[in-house]
This record gives C-alpha cells, sequence and structure tokens, in this order.
C-alpha cells in the first residue's frame, strides 16, 4: 500500500491576470512545498479551485506537478466528479502519467442516498484497480455526509486506503476509526482539527495552512506520534490564529492572498470567488506578521 505520508497539501492553482492557469508558478510552488513539509501534493481538489478548472487544465497540472517534485513528493489526483463516468474517465486518464493517488469527493448537488455513494466509489475503485483512492467527504461543500458505515463498506475495496474526513464532526470521525480496519488511513480535512482527530488515530491532515507552515505541521504530528503531546499543544495554538484566518471567507480566497503577501504571483481566484476584502487582509498581515512568515511593516 502506497504511503502519503502525513502531511498532504491540497495545492492552489494559480492564475496569470488573464484567468489562464500559471502552470510555471505551479511548478515553482509544488518544488517548493515538497521541500517544506509536505509528503503529497493533492492537486485539483477544492482548495486549487477544480470547480472552475477545465478537464484538459486539470491533466495538464497533473502532469506539470508531477514532474516538478518527481522523486521528492507524491502526487494525488483530484479526479472527482458528481458524475460517476465523469470520474471514471478522469481518473483513467490521470492514472495513465503514474500519480500515486486520487482524490474523490462525495458526488455534490446531486445528494445521492448512501447506497449511490457506495456505488459511486466503488465503480471508480474497480474502473482504476491499481490506483490507491482517498474518499472525500466534505459536507459544507457537496450537500450530503458519507455515513461512518459506508466509509467502513467502502473501506473493504482494496484500493481505496483512505478518507480525507471534513465534515468537523469529531464523532463521525470516531465512529468511522471505529469501524476500518487500522491500516484504513483517515486525514483531517481541516487544519483546526489535526490535533484532535491524531488523538482518536487519525495519520495527519489534507492541509491548506501548509502552503505556510508544511514544516511546523510535521512537526507538530510527529511530536504527538512520539508521545510529546505538550509540544504538540504548543505547537497547534501557537497555529491556531492562521487556521482560522484562513478560513475567514471562502478557502483559497484568504490563502491566496496570504501566498500574494509573500510575495507569490499565484493570481487571483476565478470567478464565482473574488478578491479578499480589506478585513479579510488585514487579519491575514497580523497573523503572518505573528508566525514571521511576513515582514512586519514599519
Amino acid at each position: 500500500m502506497v504511503d502519503f505520508g502525513r502531511v498532504l497539501t491540497a495545492m492552489i492553482t494559480p492564475f496569470k491576470a488573464d484567468g489562464s492557469v500559471n502552470y510555471d508558478v505551479a511548478a515553482e510552488l509544488a518544488a517548493h512545498l515538497a521541500k517544506n513539509g509536505t509528503d503529497t501534493l493533492v492537486v485539483c481538489g477544492t482548495t486549487g479551485e477544480s470547480p472552475t478548472l477545465t478537464w484538459e487544465e486539470e491533466y495538464q497540472l497533473f502532469v506539470v506537478v508531477s514532474e516538478a517534485v518527481a522523486g521528492k513528493a507524491k502526487i494525488m489526483a483530484g479526479c472527482g466528479s458528481n458524475s460517476t463516468k465523469e470520474a471514471i474517465a478522469a481518473t483513467q486518464k490521470a492514472a495513465k502519467i503514474g500519480i500515486d493517488g486520487s482524490l474523490q469527493v462525495v458526488p455534490y448537488y446531486n445528494k445521492p442516498p448512501q447506497a449511490g455513494l457506495k456505488a459511486h466509489f466503488q465503480a471508480i475503485a474497480l474502473a482504476c484497480p491499481d490506483l490507491p483512492m482517498l474518499l472525500y467527504n466534505v459536507p459544507g461543500r457537496t450537500g450530503q455526509n458519507l455515513s461512518a458505515e459506508t466509509v467502513a463498506g467502502l473501506a473493504e475495496v482494496n484500493n481505496i486506503v483512505g478518507i480525507k474526513e471534513a465534515s468537523g464532526n469529531i464523532d463521525q470521525a470516531s465512529e468511522i476509526r471505529r469501524l476500518t480496519p487500522k491500516e484504513f488511513q483517515i486525514y483531517s480535512g481541516d487544519d483546526s482539527l489535526t490535533l484532535p482527530l491524531l488523538a482518536i488515530g487519525a495519520k495527519g491532515v489534507v492541509s491548506v495552512a501548509s502552503h505556510l507552515v508544511g514544516t511546523q505541521l510535521q512537526q507538530m504530528i510527529q511530536a504527538f506520534s512520539t508521545g510529546k503531546t505538550q509540544v504538540a499543544t504548543e505547537i497547534h495554538l501557537q497555529l491556531f490564529p492562521l487556521f482560522k484566518a484562513l478560513f475567514k471567507t471562502t478557502n483559497p480566497i484568504p490563502l491566496k492572498k496570504a501566498l500574494q503577501l509573500q510575495g507569490w504571483e499565484v493570481g487571483s481566484t476565478r470567478l464565482p470567488l473574488c478578491e479578499a476584502d480589506a478585513e479579510v487582509t488585514q487579519k491575514l498581515k497580523s497573523v503572518l506578521q505573528e508566525l514571521n512568515l511576513i515582514q512586519a511593516q514599519t
């Protein structure tokens, strides 16, 4: 079974001023992340603005990022769709370039019942039997929750190896851990819940904040795993204001602004997302300065 590591970065998609994908910056950022705490790059997930990317743009990002971090980090491709047929086609195409795994989101908008969700993920897994799959539960975005019982059933499929659990419900994460084999990997889908979920058996995090503090997140998880829980708590509390600031409005609006403040030419978000307003920007500046992630203005 492939080991995706502890810190998986849900990578942003950089854009040029004209709104087209900036593949050069994507490659540069990917290499930077691989050097600074990221074990696996999740490309074209929610943070990567997948809803407004074309299939061709997504595929090209898989190629570009894979080449940029070859041998330095693993690649997980966001290939999910609310159409099972489209998800299968996208996953099969991405698999041909040698990615390490796929992230499959709960189908959005059409709100399938649990039986439909189970059949959806099983169909994708069976169509790509050699590619490890991570389930992605984010009911705040999709309108439907993937139940712990359904996850447990899907964990019996050989290449469904784990879940990005972003329900924000620790009880649900606990139930998933209780019902699944120990080798089934649970990743927090919320930076602020990484430490609490480690306590119930999660492996790590699919992170937004790791664009900025990947090394610190690795240190926190390592401290917890070696019994240094007080150290882990101290790191968590130090980073907590950043976790909250990055979700002061819809992700990835604050993250892109934070990266811009650091000097990254990542561009804006695509409509219908918009620029960070003055309040969000000021909060980010304050938190980034406190963590020495940008220089304080004089």
